[in-house]
């Protein structure tokens, strides 16, 4: 249950980052959380869309793995651990908020799949 619940969480954050990059980007709100200026925003648009992409293809197999039940437990563990590796090289490349925005919330679901609670 409690595994579910991380897992989910992940989905949600997952699916809030595919709106700010796809679609937010470069409106004032989503500039303001990734504090861009409207010239980097207007010139990366692209960019941060194929991003948000990539961020929604990690939701679909969370939601896939989540909707076979005890049976999508693989699924669920293999794309937390992308979301975690994603997080983690975020954290290091970007900034250290996407550690604990991205990769903690993933790395505590892999716990819980893996301590069955």
């Amino acid at each position: 249950m409690v595994a579910n619940v991380l897992a989910g969480l992940v989905v949600l954050i997952h699916l809030y980052i595919v709106v700010l990059e796809m679609f937010l980007w470069d409106k004032p709100f989503g500039r303001k959380v990734f504090g861009n200026t409207q010239e980097f925003a207007t010139a990366s648009k692209v960019l941060a869309a194929n991003q948000g992409l990539y961020n929604g293809f990690l939701a679909a197999g969370l939601i896939w793995g989540l909707s076979m039940g005890a049976a999508g437990q693989s699924l669920q563990l293999f794309f937390l651990g992308c979301v975690t590796v994603a997080g983690l090289y975020g954290a290091i490349s970007v900034g250290i908020k996407i550690l604990f925005v991205q990769a903690v919330p993933a790395a505590l679901a892999v716990a819980a799949i893996l301590l069955k609670i």
